[in-house]
């Protein structure tokens, strides 16, 4: 069986803690994940503080297959992600010169000034991370992946990146929703139903939009077989509780 890679994401933005930033990142890093097989399995968010990102970075990368990071990697005196990675890993910081070359082209007059170079230093061995935005790139060193924080960004770096680490088994998620339900109709067979099928994980999920409320039933996992038939109960359970069964998840 195809071992499944784990990951964490670790957001590292002042502005995401204080609120004045809504982080987007999360739903697209996951989404291509779980399309390559690889399970993201935590996310924290953490401060623009040099020693918490040195202690987050260790702690990550000894525990996960793949560590993502967002946000610290602009010109700015509190982008110090590079640095703070780099004296993690105990590397030395060095100008990555294709990088440098780029961000000359895209300055005015062709000159780089020294906050706008500071985007292009990395830490020793560290492999570009590609994006379509005109931007500098992120960088990955060992297991540890280093990208933007702005989504644009950082969606078009991620978007490169993943289709190049190890691949595991995709994630496959099926759904079903209904109406006027409550999560609590549920509850007892959704229970039964777990402990018939362990090799899909089950759950429910409220929602409401407006005068529109309910539940959506979840059934996902790695594998296809226990994830789809468990899956297809769902249409009868919804009945047996005088639910119309809608395929899919709520949209809004």
């Amino acid at each position: 069986m195809t071992k499944t890679p784990t990951a964490c994401f670790i957001i590292i933005g002042d502005e995401i803690l204080s609120g004045r930033t809504l982080e987007k990142n999360l739903p697209v890093l996951t989404d291509l994940l779980n399309k390559q097989g690889i399970r993201l399995t935590e996310a924290r968010i953490i401060p623009d503080k040099k020693d918490q990102i040195i202690q987050t970075t260790i702690e990550c990368s000894h525990k996960f297959d793949e560590v993502f990071t967002s946000g610290g990697i602009g010109p700015t005196h509190d982008d110090i992600t590079s640095a703070s990675i780099s004296e993690a890993l105990n590397l030395p910081l060095e100008r990555h010169e294709p990088t440098f070359e780029l961000l000359k082209r895209n300055s005015p007059n062709k000159q780089c000034n020294q906050m706008k170079e500071k985007m292009a230093w990395f830490p020793k061995g560290s492999t570009p991370i590609e994006n379509n935005c005109n931007a500098p790139p992120g960088f990955s060193i060992k297991n540890i992946h280093v990208m933007a924080g702005v989504p644009a960004i950082f969606k078009s770096m991620v978007k490169w990146l993943i289709p190049q680490l190890s691949k595991g088994t995709p994630l496959h998620s099926f759904a079903w929703h209904s109406f006027n339900l409550s999560e609590s109709n549920f509850a007892k067979d959704l229970q039964t139903l777990q402990e018939n099928f362990p090799n899909a994980e089950l759950g429910s999920y409220p929602f409401r939009n407006g005068d529109k409320e309910g539940v959506t039933l979840v059934s996902k996992g790695n594998n296809l077989d226990a994830v789809k038939t468990a899956a297809s109960m769902f249409p009868n359970i919804i009945r047996k509780h005088g639910g119309t069964p809608h395929e899919g998840d709520f949209q809004s």
